[in-house]
């Protein structure tokens, strides 16, 4: 619209230059054609007027060139404050929101620093102590299987939640490339800098979130392992006793 109004105006700038000219030329000849019998031709007078008409052409030149470069300014301007017809932002929005919500369905042993240290302490101890009972074991052994088990499979289920947007990332990176290389002003530009950037943002955050949920699994299982070994050491020390039962066979 404004590159429109712009033509507009520099079309009808020249042609009231025009009109200036010939109404200007049309009065100096009518002047001396009604006085034809009356006034001698004055040569100083006509150089006069010709110089007249000579520096009004130039000044109106210099208005319509005027006029040209400001409407010229305008659609410069108009361009650079042009904005991206439609936006990822919201697609990548609800793509980390996704995430986030994959990483809060954790069970058992969260991510919430106070509860995971409560629940480490109570579900993987050093050694266990001769006054916990067997069905207390048993009962913690499975919480601790029950624990690997889910954070093997909440690091599955990420991966395949990163895995199905990658095909999406390919399309968005390739309009967001497209939307730079065709943008019409530096506000275009821009905008497609930052979604470019907000891609990059949201690829980092899901990678990291794939670290934190697989090594959470590997670390469940690891100490899955030290407790069960634990567990194991005192079942066997409370099988052998003190070993007076074996005294009277020798």
């Amino acid at each position: 619209m404004l590159e429109r109004t712009g033509r507009l105006l520099m079309g009808t700038t020249s042609r009231v230059v025009i009109t200036t000219l010939l109404s200007f030329v049309i009065a100096v000849n009518g002047s001396r054609r009604l006085g034809a019998f009356d006034i001698v031709f004055d040569p100083s007078n006509y150089s006069q007027n010709l110089l007249t008409a000579a520096r009004a052409l130039a000044q109106i030149n210099n208005q319509v060139t005027s006029l040209q470069n400001q409407a010229q300014s305008l659609l410069n301007q108009a361009r650079h404050l042009t904005s991206l017809p439609t936006s990822v932002a919201g697609q990548l929005t609800s793509t980390i929101n996704q995430m986030n919500s994959l990483i809060g369905q954790a069970k058992n042993i969260s991510f919430d620093v106070q509860r995971t240290q409560q629940d480490f302490q109570r579900l993987y101890p050093r050694q266990y102590a001769a006054a916990v009972s067997s069905d207390r074991m048993v009962q913690d052994a499975t919480s601790r299987w029950d624990n690997s088990y889910d954070g093997l499979k909440q690091s599955l289920t990420l991966q395949s939640a990163i895995v199905s947007t990658l095909d999406q990332d390919s399309g968005t990176l390739r309009t967001l490339m497209s939307r730079s290389s065709a943008a019409v002003g530096s506000l275009q530009a821009q905008q497609s800098a930052n979604e470019l950037l907000a891609l990059q943002i949201k690829q980092s955050l899901q990678a990291q979130a794939l670290m934190v949920t697989q090594a959470r699994a590997d670390s469940l299982r690891a100490a899955e392992q030290q407790a069960s070994a634990a567990a194991a050491k005192e079942r066997f020390n409370r099988f052998i006793g003190d070993g007076r039962a074996y005294a009277g066979g020798k």
